[in-house]
C-alpha cells in the first residue's frame, strides 16, 4: 500500500507549506531550507528506501539533519529496520513526526460487516448524532467557517493549521480527493467539523477532526466519522485509515482520549517502525 505521502497530491500541498519537492523515481524527497543552518530533508513512508539519492540530495541541499519515517514492506520487520538504519549512523527519535501506530479499516467489506465491528455504544452514537445537521463545506469559504469555528472550539495553545493552509489543502486533493464536513445546530452554528483525504491507490485519511462542547454533547463527532466512511466507500477506497492512534513505544496521553474514539469504531492496528533521523556531522 502507497501512503498519501508518497502521492503527487501530497507533494503539491507540501509546496504550498514552503517546502522544496524532489520527485524521484516515484518517491517524494522533501527538502526545507533553514537560513544560515542548510536543510532538512525529510523522506516519509517511501516504497524503497535508495540511499544513493538521498546522499546526493544530501550535498545538493547542504542537508544538516535528515528524516526518514520508514513505511513497513511485506517481509520486513521492525526489528530489520532499525538494525538497518542503526548500522548507517541514523538514531531513533523519541517522538515520531507521522503516526507511528494506526488503525485501518477493511472497506472492501459490506457495509454491514463494516459497522458489524462498531462497538454497541458507537451505532447508537451515530444515530444520536445523525439528529445534527451535516453539510459539505470544502468551498474556500466554508472552510474559513471552518476554521474559525475550530480555534473557537480548543484551548488556544492546540495548533490549527491556517486558513490559507487548509484551502491548499483543498487545493491539493481537489473535487473528490477530500472533504471537509461539518455539523450544525438547530441555528446553523457549526458545533463539529472533520476533513478527510484520499489517495489514489486506495486509501482514505481521517485528516482533521474537532467538535466544541455542544457537538460533543450531541455525538455529532460520531456521524461526521461514519460520513467520512461512507464517502470513502463510495470513492470505492479498499482502506480506511485513522491517521493515528496513542502508541505504547511513544507515549502521548493527550492521545489517549481520541484514541478511545477512534478504537470504537474497530478495524485493525498497524505499526511503524518510527522516525529515524541523522545530523550532518555524520554525514561528513
Amino acid at each position: 500500500m502507497i501512503d498519501i505521502r508518497q502521492s503527487q497530491n501530497y507533494a503539491k500541498y507540501l509546496k504550498t507549506q514552503g517546502w522544496i519537492v524532489e520527485r524521484i523515481d516515484n518517491t517524494n524527497y522533501f527538502v526545507k531550507k533553514m537560513p544560515l543552518l542548510g536543510s532538512v530533508l525529510k523522506i516519509q513512508r517511501p516504497k524503497n528506501i535508495n540511499w544513493k539519492t538521498i546522499k546526493k540530495l544530501q550535498k545538493k541541499y547542504r542537508v544538516f539533519q535528515t528524516i526518514i519515517e520508514p513505511c513497513l514492506s511485506f517481509g520486513v520487520s521492525t526489528v530489520s529496520y532499525h538494525n538497518l538504519f542503526i548500522s548507517d549512523g541514523y538514531k531513533l527519535s523519541k517522538s515520531s513526526y507521522l503516526p507511528s501506530k494506526t488503525s485501518h479499516i477493511n472497506l472492501d467489506q459490506s457495509l454491514g460487516k463494516i459497522t458489524a465491528g462498531f462497538k454497541k455504544d458507537t451505532r447508537r452514537a451515530i444515530r444520536v448524532g445523525e439528529k445534527t445537521i451535516i453539510k459539505d463545506s470544502s468551498s474556500p469559504e466554508k472552510i474559513k467557517l471552518f476554521r474559525a469555528a475550530w480555534k473557537k472550539s480548543v484551548r488556544f495553545t492546540r495548533f490549527i493549521p491556517s486558513t490559507t493552509s487548509l484551502i491548499n489543502l483543498r487545493k491539493s486533493f481537489p473535487n473528490t480527493h477530500s472533504l471537509f464536513l461539518t455539523s450544525h445546530n438547530d441555528f446553523g452554528e457549526i458545533i463539529g467539523g472533520s476533513v478527510f483525504t484520499r489517495s489514489s491507490h486506495g486509501t482514505a485519511y481521517y485528516w482533521y477532526g474537532f467538535t466544541n462542547k455542544e457537538g460533543r454533547a450531541s455525538l455529532s463527532q460520531y456521524s461526521l466519522l461514519y460520513q467520512g466512511i461512507l464517502w470513502a466507500k463510495k470513492q470505492k477506497c479498499r482502506v480506511f485509515d485513522f491517521e493515528g492512534i496513542y502508541d505504547e513505544r511513544f507515549p502521548n496521553k493527550s492521545w489517549l482520549g481520541f484514541t478511545r474514539f477512534k478504537k470504537s469504531f474497530g478495524g485493525r492496528d498497524v505499526l511503524y517502525p518510527g522516525a529515524y533521523y541523522k545530523n550532518r556531522f555524520s554525514l561528513l
